[in-house]
């Protein structure tokens, strides 16, 4: 499964979301979504205004979200 974290710095939505995915042991890529402007492009055009953006292969979701981790985490490990 791939997980991309679409972030900026000093958010704590998107460190409290980095940290739940590590505490999964969930791998994830990580996008600078301040230092990327095709990302950012991406992110809006999908209809988000807030980050973190959490992209997978079957969901996509703003926002600190434990419960949309924890789902990540029962795919990856079926």
């Amino acid at each position: 499964m791939t997980v991309t974290l679409y972030s900026k710095p000093l958010c704590v939505q998107c460190d409290a979301t980095k940290r739940a995915l590590n505490k999964a042991g969930v791998p994830y890529d990580v996008v600078d979504i301040t230092e990327d402007a095709d990302a950012l492009a991406k992110v809006k055009s999908l209809g988000f205004a807030q980050a973190p953006v959490v992209i997978t292969d079957e969901d996509q979701w703003s926002g600190f979200r434990p419960d949309k981790v924890k789902a990540i985490y029962a795919l990856a490990a079926a």
